[in-house]
């Protein structure tokens, strides 16, 4: 049953308070900051695990709208959890970071998609929704390059689009008196339906309106984009679960994300698109457990953007530390590095083995739940096409990335500095997390919001199936390994077809502007010039015409008579009346 309550310290909203940790390391000096951001968060978990199922706080609006602001229930509180105990682990990683923006950004963004997380109103999820775009802008702009900038550029623009979509959905809905999020897969399917369900897809990167998150997470801030990966994409599918379970089309889209995202990672040669790619992929199993619908489909979609936060993070958080040692991206261009920075090296082994779903990791526990949900439902189709997505993770991160970023022949690349030791902290916390989990599962079952019936992983049938898609990527690998180093060709995605034209249609316009401009500056500086002529004498055309030929005729002398401009005067005047007595 749903209580009105009062503020207390025993249900503190987390993000408000991750928001509040975000103002202060904004302000207080370097020396503050670290123990503000690394300890900062640790309130916000506390204020979590405070919070009751069941809890609804509420605030008075404008015209008599109340404002859910503070909504607990089974599936909040552990999206809560996880974002809350993400927040911790990425304050501990950029603690060390001088630029007060980011950390603003940082813990505001976190803070954000609590208050998305923990709303139960439609006005105040759109409030967090276009607050977390705003702060995640600045965690790629302050890399302060050109690239960053115009990634974030290309950013702000797809999310402006995603975030007025949404905006006019959620007006629809307002409007006819609907103030509460609630599930609308069951219909009607109309206007309301389609805009906020395309405004969250391109939140959650469904394909073909991903291309957003692979050109811009790249281009964030070693520390910023540790943040990126965790939440904004899994906001969405919180958001997708709440309001969208069922929604059978979104099977399909899930199944092509896990494709398509695992395929371009395969060819893909710089370090974090490579991982943003398979963020891409791995939302695609949490997308197509939406759509199946099903208590255990919707608690694998859970299970698995719990696991995906930890591990995802880790890889950002180990690609981070590689590029902040040695200033590189480009894995060709890297080898050699398990000696060079061996703690980086296995916690990089743990979130690789982890994504790929091997058992004992924590994405075995989670993927395997969805990937049984499709069975159980009977669609085999989509059971074999996410082992495929998986084999394919298996290939670019686990095989690919070890092999040629930590395991090839030395490239000669040279550490030209030390990565901080809040990196290394946060780093060991994520691998914990990912083996603990793993090992186990009981700790995040019995917090799944979905009631369905015990669910063993570790089945001689679940490990079997794992070990035979595993071996099938491994064996190719070790094959064709020659051909297996990554490319440095420019791998084309779907943001071409809005990038080129757009960027055309801005040059055309800028030139045409451009052009405009000139003309009617030449046209002003033509009517001035003549203008200056006729005031210094109105006579020398006005009049005076008969004279112009005779010798002694000189305009500066000549001047007409008195009825000229009376008769001017008159017409004008005249003109006037007529022109009001028309009107009236």
């Amino acid at each position: 049953m749903m209580t009105e309550v009062t503020m207390t310290m025993s249900n503190l909203h987390p993000g408000f308070i991750l928001i509040a940790v975000g103002l202060i390391a904004l302000f207080v000096p370097k020396s503050l900051r670290r123990p503000v951001l690394a300890a900062g968060p640790l309130l916000g978990l506390g204020a979590v695990l405070t919070l009751a199922p069941g809890t609804n706080a509420t605030l008075p609006f404008i015209n008599g709208i109340t404002l859910h602001y503070l909504h607990v229930d089974a599936l909040s509180w552990i999206f809560a959890l996880i974002f809350c105990m993400m927040a911790a682990i990425g304050g501990i990683y950029a603690c060390h970071n001088s630029n007060r923006m980011e950390a603003f950004c940082s813990m505001t963004y976190a803070g954000s998609a609590l208050g998305v997380t923990l709303a139960q109103d439609w006005l105040t999820l759109i409030f967090f929704s276009e607050l977390m775009a705003a702060t995640s802008l600045f965690l790629i702009w302050c890399k302060k390059t050109p690239a960053s900038r115009q990634a974030g550029y290309r950013y702000l623009l797809v999310h402006m689009f995603g975030g007025n979509l949404l905006l006019a959905g959620i007006f629809l809905k307002v409007s006819a008196g609907d103030y509460l999020v609630m599930p609308l897969a069951q219909g009607p399917w109309d206007t309301a339906f389609w805009l906020i369900c395309l405004g969250i897809s391109i939140n959650a990167a469904v394909a073909p309106l991903h291309a957003w998150l692979v050109d811009a997470y790249p281009e964030g801030t070693v520390t910023g984009s540790v943040f990126l990966s965790s939440f904004t994409t899994k906001v969405a599918v919180y958001c997708l679960i709440r309001i969208f379970a069922g929604t059978d089309f979104l099977i399909w889209f899930g199944v092509l994300m896990a494709l398509y995202g695992a395929c371009y990672a395969i060819m893909e040669n710089d370090m974090r698109r490579l991982l943003s790619y398979h963020i891409v992929s791995q939302v695609g199993f949490m997308v197509a457990g939406v759509g199946l619908g099903t208590s255990m489909a919707l608690n694998g979609a859970t299970a698995h953007a719990f696991s995906h936060i930890l591990y995802k993070s880790l890889l950002f958080m180990c690609a981070g530390a590689i590029i902040y040692a040695t200033g590189i991206r480009k894995i060709n261009q890297l080898g050699g590095l398990a000696k060079k920075m061996p703690f980086t090296f296995w916690c990089f082994v743990i979130a690789a083995l982890s994504i790929s779903g091997v058992p004992l990791f924590n994405g075995f526990i989670s993927k395997s739940i969805t990937i049984s949900a499709a069975a159980a439902a009977h669609y085999g189709s989509v059971e074999l096409l996410l082992q495929l997505a998986g084999v394919g993770t298996f290939l670019s991160i686990a095989l690919k990335m070890i092999y040629f970023i930590f395991l090839a022949p030395d490239n000669g690349v040279v550490i030209k500095r030390e990565v901080p030791k809040n990196m290394y902290v946060a780093m060991g916390i994520g691998a914990t997390l990912c083996v603990l989990y793993g090992v186990y599962p009981e700790l995040l079952y019995r917090y799944l919001p979905f009631t369905m019936e015990p669910y063993h992983p570790f089945t001689v049938d679940h490990i079997t199936q794992s070990i035979e898609m595993l071996g099938m990527a491994m064996l190719p690998f070790m094959m064709y390994l020659p051909k297996m180093a990554p490319h440095t060709a420019l791998s084309l995605d779907t943001d071409w077809f809005y990038r080129k034209p757009f960027a055309g249609i801005v040059t055309g316009l800028s030139y045409l502007c451009c052009a405009v401009s000139r003309a009617l500056g030449n046209t002003w500086e033509v009517l001035y010039e003549k203008s200056m002529e006729l005031s210094h004498n109105p006579m020398e055309f006005l009049d005076a015409k008969p004279l112009r030929n005779s010798p002694k005729y000189n305009p500066e002398n000549y001047r007409t008579s008195i009825a000229d401009p009376i008769m001017i005067t008159l017409t004008i005047l005249f003109c006037s009346l007529c022109y009001f007595m028309a009107i009236i």
